[in-house]
């Protein structure tokens, strides 16, 4: 029988999954419940992203390629990427999401715009999955209720997936984000042309950063912090306008957005014939927030996974066969969350591991290794004179940044 799957959720990690399926002639059902959507988002990807994932020019707003890291003192540091072939591209969401989630409708997955409220747990490996749906192909809010029964069902439905409700996938600690959109007079915005800033402190935030990145008319303002600090975001957000207030004078806030950030990956990823991607599977690095490579190529794993345990679509994958895109995928990525896991622990910490971070930021050999594995997600080991050199640096940053820090 010719398998049947079900991607809940057309972001990047929804769409990659229903692409790579429906490029193997796989019958793949893509749902998105708002295909004009516009997730608040930092919007920033890596360079290998845009040849990885075929982007077209038009994908990208800007190509940022200058950094500004600004301590909680104010102090600011220029990071500069030297090479002219490499930047960080700056998107909005609703612009790359359509862009992927069309491209795999074309190459035969079908959309729909629904949401789905349930899932049905079938009682054998044998029996469909069924999804509970609301069709809003009618311009309808409400939608006309419908169903479907698949053999598989990927969940890329976000931080609050339902889809993870569903299998009691288990909760994650999440960071909460808040983002203004805030369009400036042509002159202020000629000065984010090609530059991003990062600012760090506890007025913007207790244990993240706060963010000023240009998109192609506007620029968003924002700032993240842990739930637990979640009453305070706006008074967070409100720092982050003040330390950026002469570079934002005459904007003008054209939208407000707040989402939350998972942490940490759920417990469980895979349960039966069920498997999590993207936000839904809690894939958002520490220290920086980055999620949206990591959610479209966790959704490529999966669907390639799924692809061939499945013989392309002739056999039904188990979820013995499923989780071997998790041991993949662990084996690729695990260390790079956990290192970004202890540098946040490290340097977000105070107002004085903070200076030390901007600080060592400064050093052009911590510029060059943090660059090649943001552009490149390849960290290339350092020689052993550099690596004794950062981390003798790093050991007196933190030093002098308990006598920085205001």
């Amino acid at each position: 029988m010719a398998l049947r799957v079900a991607v809940v959720g057309g972001g990047p990690a929804g769409s990659s999954t229903a692409e790579t399926l429906a490029k193997a002639g796989i019958e793949t059902y893509l749902f998105e419940r708002k295909l004009d959507n516009a997730k608040p988002c930092g919007g920033a990807i890596p360079l290998c992203m845009v040849s990885e994932f075929d982007l077209p020019p038009e994908i990208v707003d800007r190509r940022v390629r200058n950094m500004k890291m600004i301590s909680p003192s104010n102090i600011e540091v220029d990071i500069k990427l030297t090479n002219q072939d490499e930047y960080i591209g700056m998107c909005r969401r609703e612009v790359m999401d359509a862009f992927l989630r069309d491209r795999a409708a074309k190459l035969g997955a079908t959309l729909i715009n629904g949401t789905v409220h349930k899932l049905d747990i079938p009682n054998s490996d044998k029996e469909p999955y069924t999804l509970h749906y609301a069709d809003h192909s009618d311009g309808s809010v409400t939608g006309t209720h419908k169903t479907l029964k698949v053999d598989l069902v990927v969940g890329a439905d976000g931080a609050n997936s339902r889809v993870a409700k569903a299998i009691d996938a288990g909760d994650y600690n999440y960071a909460i984000a808040f983002q203004e959109r805030i369009r400036l007079p042509e002159d202020k915005m000629a000065y984010y042309q090609d530059l991003a800033e990062m600012y760090v402190g506890n007025d913007v935030s207790p244990d993240f950063y706060a963010w000023v990145f240009p998109k192609y008319d506007h620029v968003a303002v924002g700032t993240g912090t842990m739930k637990v600090n979640q009453a305070k975001i706006k008074q967070l957000q409100a720092g982050i306008r003040a330390r950026a207030a002469k570079r934002l004078e005459g904007g003008k806030i054209i939208k407000v957005e707040a989402h939350p950030i998972p942490e940490h990956p759920r417990p469980r990823r895979v349960v039966g014939r069920v498997a999590l991607v993207g936000d839904a599977a809690g894939y958002v690095t520490k220290s920086s927030g980055e999620g949206i490579y990591f959610a479209a190529k966790s959704g490529r794993m999966c669907g390639e996974m799924i692809v061939e345990a499945s013989n392309n679509g002739q056999r039904i994958p188990t979820e013995a066969d499923l989780k071997q895109y998790l041991q993949r995928w662990d084996k690729k990525y695990g260390m790079t969350y956990l290192v970004l896991d202890i540098l946040q622990r490290v340097f977000y910490r105070s107002d004085a591991t903070r200076e030390a971070f901007v600080e060592m930021c400064a050093d052009m050999d911590v510029q060059r290794l943090t660059f090649d594995s943001y552009l490149y997600k390849t960290v290339v080991p350092a020689n052993p004179f550099i690596q004794m050199k950062i981390t003798a640096k790093t050991i007196g940053s933190l030093l002098r940044g308990n006598a920085l820090a205001p």
